[in-house]
This record gives structure tokens, sequence and C-alpha cells, in this order.
């Protein structure tokens, strides 16, 4: 029954994470606001927000193994499963902000991150005020000095979506994404707990898997549709998204404590190693592109981590 319940979960995560960015979407366009603001903002934010559920839920429920490795394992989900897949379907782009500003973005969220839990075993209140001040700052900045995106014509559709649907869709992405959190993090810590492994392990490979699917489904779609250059900002902008907003207001409601030391001496280390990986692999062979070979290396590091977890 708690594998059930933790696949009910799991399933309505997919379901409201895709109805809560639809109408993320079709609210900003309602709004006139640029598609540019929608990609790096509002659909970022919408996408992280299964996330935040599960690992605000955790938190107060005094899992904090599960709320620091969610987004831990989301974290390095989205550079090896999700960027490693996308890739092998079809070619990613990387533009000059990848090199300027938004790899190395990351790389300070992600080293800021591990500075604050080595220091003192914990992220406190302070510390996550700190995360989510430098993730409002650097969206400021961002929408300043980034250059213009070219129109999706793919969400030019929603543009007439009327109210009553909007509303209808938040609703639903909102009562799913709760109750989607809950049974996950319920289930998984039964199932944890029958097969032998720790809260962290499922919460950094299942949970994971589980809250990083709207990334997934996003990214494969477009390759699909054969649209435009997928950018990889969006990518590690939600990776800065989990690290900012999901760590940062959880840690600002209650501070989360490191409870199994592996999540600092192993599972920290391969999201710092997925992270700084990026740069030379849109280096190598295909310069500023990440193609299938790119891809099925992201994609063997990803399972040679699965594998390392549950060992």
């Amino acid at each position: 029954m708690d594998i059930v319940l933790m696949l009910l979960g799991f399933g309505l995560l997919v379901i409201g994470g895709e109805f809560l960015v639809r109408a993320s979407v079709a609210l900003s366009l309602k709004l006139n606001v640029s598609k540019m603001v929608i990609g790096l903002t509002v659909v970022s934010f919408a996408t992280s927000l299964p996330e935040l559920l599960v690992s605000l839920n955790a938190a107060l429920n005094g899992l904090p193994s599960i709320a620091i490795n969610n987004v831990v394992g989301s974290n390095i989900a989205n550079i090896g499963m999700v960027l490693g897949i996308t890739a092998l379907i079809g070619t990613i782009y990387i533009d000059k902000s990848f090199y300027k500003f938004n790899w190395p973005a990351l790389i300070i969220f992600s080293l800021a991150f591990y500075y604050f839990l080595s220091n003192d075993n914990q992220l406190d209140a302070v510390e996550g005020a700190v995360l989510f001040i430098s993730l409002i700052l650097f969206v400021i900045y961002l929408l300043k000095k980034s250059e213009a995106i070219e129109d999706d014509e793919s969400i030019d559709d929603l543009t007439s979506t009327s109210n009553f649907k909007i509303i209808i869709w938040l609703i639903i992405g909102g009562v799913t994404l709760y109750f989607g959190a809950k049974w996950l993090v319920d289930g998984a810590v039964v199932v944890a707990q029958a097969i032998g492994v720790s809260e962290a392990v499922i919460s950094v490979s299942i949970i994971a898997v589980g809250t990083s699917i709207p990334e997934l489904a996003a990214s494969v779609i477009a390759v699909l549709r054969k649209e435009k250059a997928i950018s990889l900002g969006n990518l590690i902008g939600s990776n800065i998204f989990n690290i900012g907003s999901v760590l940062g207001l959880t840690a600002m409601i209650k501070p989360i404590s490191v409870e199994d030391p592996e999540i600092l001496s192993r599972d920290i280390i391969w999201m710092l190693v997925f992270a700084g990986l990026l740069l030379p692999l849109a280096l190598v062979l295909k310069r500023h592109q990440i193609k299938k070979t790119e891809g099925l290396l992201l994609v063997f590091l990803y399972g040679v981590f699965i594998y390392v977890a549950f060992s």
C-alpha cells in the first residue's frame, strides 16, 4: 500500500506540475509579460514548486534528510537525466550568457549551499534568507542583462485561454501538488524502512526524479516539436531556483539539519561535480553545443550516481 501511495504521489506531482506551468504561462501572457520573463522566472519557479512542497513537507515533519536530498538529487537529475536525455534526442545550443553569468551563478549558489551545510551541519533561517535574497537579486540582474529571447510559437495558443480555465488549472495544480508531495514523502519513508535504505537515499533518487519530471517533460516535448534552441540557461536557472527558493524558503520557515553524514561526503559532492562538468562539456567536441555524445556521458554518469547511492 505504501508503494502505491508513493506512486500516486509521484503521478500527482507530474500532473500538478503540468497544470501549474500551463496556468502560469497563460496568466503571464494575459498580463502582457514578455516570454523572456516567463521562461526565466514564471516557468522556472512553477517547475520548482514540487521540490518546494516536498522539502517543506519533509522539514515540517522532522525529515531533514529528505528536505535536503530532494533538492540535491533534483539538481543532479536536472543535469544528468534531463539534460542528458534531451541531448540524446536533439542538439542543445549554448548562448553567451551561459559562460558570462548563468554557469558561474550556479557554481556560486552550489558552493554557498555546501559551505552553509558543512560549516555547522545545518541550514538555518539566516542562511536560508541569504540564499533567497541572492536568488531575487539573480533574477533581477538576469532580466536586466539578458538579451531578448526569440518568441516561442508553441505557447502562443495559451494567450486566448479564458480566465476561468486558468483558475481551474491553478486549483488543480495546487491541490495535486500538495497531495502529491505529501503522499510521495509519506510513502517513501515507509518504503525506505522496508527495503533497508536510508531516507536520504530514497530522496536523492526516487523522490528527486519525481520532482524533476516537469523539467524533463518540458525539455523532451520542446525537442519533439522541433522548436528552436533549447537554452541551457533554463535548466541552470531551475537548479538555482531549487537552492535559492526551495531550500532558502524552507530553512527560513524551519532550519534544516544534516542527520545523514553521506549528504555532505557524497551527495552534495556529486551535485558539485555535475554542475562543474557543464563547462567542459560545452567546450569539448562541438563547441557551444551539447549533442548525443555529451548526452550519453551525462546519462551514464547519472546511472553511476544512482548505483553508488544504493550501494
